[in-house]
């Protein structure tokens, strides 16, 4: 280190046109002095940044005076030069790096990002807190507005249905959504709705049980968040949900689970119909007739609920393979409560239409 070291300079204070012509005196420490027979000016090294090359010249400006010039020789001792800015081209870590290394450190990043955003949600999802998952599953439901279904029969009839496939001491909640889609959803905070459109598509009580006791599963698995997280991204955490009900249906109609969820909460409700006494070949018929109607492939099956789940080929066996053999199982409901059900939208004389378009 050379802790007096002065060089030929010249410079422009920033605040006149006059030009100074003297030394740069370097001391060692954080300052250069600027000395000519009319000023004297200490600029702190951490303030000056590189500006330009001239041949044999370097121009320093200062980032405090704008209108600042500092001219000095390219030919300094490296003790002196190494304490004074280096030009800039990509900016000021990728320089030090280097191009090459800047690359391969953004490549790297980048490839974890895409790997954090594609597993987040199988993680995240479970530990997202209780009270957040509520309030949002809450917010969604408030999207329905006017269109969830109530009469007295037909509430009563639901919650017999779902005392037999969720016996838990905090039930889910469920209701009816006047919605013609072949769909039922599992929300956030514990809530379950069934869109009129399967219930219509029902042609027993026992087929309703099966699909209200798959969605339970979903709850109690905790696949909903995971599988929310996926489908709209951590934003649905930050907003709330959608501010227009037809994104809010369309939303949760397509909000797809993994095959692994799907099978998980398929041998969730069997457990449950089992324990209740409930007959699963219900639920077997239910998915041969949407197999016949809609195909059992995944490229055929109908949009909405088959279309996010394993084949109702696949589905239906596994159902039918849970009856007990010679088992004589009890109506889950009445037809009069069956009944109700099936009229509870049309019944409601204060429900409102849900309209696509």
């Amino acid at each position: 280190m050379e802790p007096n070291f002065e060089v030929a300079a010249s410079w422009y204070d920033g605040h006149s046109a006059v030009r100074h012509v003297g030394m740069a005196r370097w001391d060692g420490l954080d300052r250069l002095s600027l000395r000519s027979a009319h000023s004297a000016l200490d600029v702190p090294l951490d303030d000056l940044r590189f500006g330009e090359s001239h041949g044999d010249r370097v121009i320093y400006r200062r980032d405090s005076e704008p209108d600042f010039r500092l001219t000095l020789p390219t030919d300094m001792p490296p003790s002196f030069a190494r304490h004074l800015p280096a030009k800039s081209t990509y900016g000021g870590w990728i320089d030090r790096l280097g191009l090459g290394k800047a690359v391969a450190i953004f490549a790297v990043a980048s490839a974890a990002a895409v790997a954090l955003f594609m597993t987040a949600p199988e993680w995240l999802g479970p530990r997202i807190p209780e009270s957040w998952e509520r309030n949002l599953g809450q917010a969604m439901i408030g999207d329905f507005g006017g269109r969830l279904c109530h009469t007295p029969e037909g509430d009563a009839a639901l919650a017999k249905l779902l005392d037999e496939v969720d016996p838990a001491k905090v039930q889910v909640t469920a209701g009816v959504a006047n919605i013609d889609m072949v769909n039922a959803v599992a929300l956030p905070g514990g809530q379950v709705l069934l869109f009129d459109g399967i219930i219509q598509q029902a042609e027993s009580p026992e087929e309703l049980a099966g699909v209200l006791a798959h969605e339970v599963g979903h709850v109690r698995e905790r696949h909903v968040m995971t599988a929310l997280l996926r489908q709209f991204g951590m934003s649905v955490l930050l907003a709330g949900a959608n501010s227009g009900v037809g994104d809010t249906v369309f939303g949760v109609a397509s909000m797809g689970y993994s095959r692994d969820a799907e099978r998980e909460a398929d041998s969730y409700a069997r457990a449950r119909l089992a324990e209740s006494n409930v007959s699963p070949l219900g639920a077997a018929d239910f998915f041969e007739r949407m197999a016949e109607e809609y195909g059992d492939g995944e490229d055929n099956a109908m949009v909405g609920w088959l279309a996010s789940h394993p084949a109702a080929g696949e589905r239906a066996k596994a159902f039918k393979a849970a009856a007990r053999k010679g088992k004589d199982y009890p109506p889950v409901l009445t037809k009069s409560e069956f009944a109700a059900l099936e009229s509870m939208c049309k019944d409601d004389p204060d429900v409102e239409e849900f309209e696509f378009f």
